[in-house]
């Protein structure tokens, strides 16, 4: 009874159309949710280093003395977990599609050019003679 299963199941395969695209010579289908890689503005990075910590592959590299992101791209599994760790929300998952690497291009750096914010100078708290008299 499996022999017939299988040859149904092969005549049926063999007169459909393919399930599968051809890319890259055809054009891979994009939605909101498509996942291409990990982008980051740099002038908005803190140098947290949540996406190193959350991310499972170790794809992620931050130096807090450089101020350097680094990226392995041949590591990376495109999982958004770093894009969704991150408290400032400097990365963003691009949905674009890049050319599949044939040699090891290395590790991408980006210098972190945030600046951190001035805080604004304390008042000091005003002494005056209405604040209450002392008793002689």
């Amino acid at each position: 009874m499996g022999y017939f299963e299988m040859a149904k199941t092969a005549i049926l395969t063999t007169l459909r159309s393919p399930s599968t695209r051809r890319y890259p010579s055809v054009p891979a289908k994009k939605t909101i949710l498509s996942r291409g890689r990990v982008s980051i503005d740099p002038a908005r990075c803190i140098s947290c280093g949540m996406c190193m910590r959350k991310c499972p592959t170790d794809a992620i590299c931050v130096v807090k003395d450089e101020k350097t992101w680094s990226i392995d791209r041949l590591k990376c599994v495109v999982c958004n977990c770093c894009v969704e760790q991150c408290p400032v929300h400097c990365l963003t998952m691009e949905t674009g599609y890049t050319p599949s690497m044939t040699v090891h291009e290395g590790i991408e750096v980006v210098q972190i050019t945030y600046v951190k914010p001035e805080k604004p100078p304390r008042k000091e708290p005003e002494t005056g003679a209405a604040s209450g008299s002392q008793p002689e």
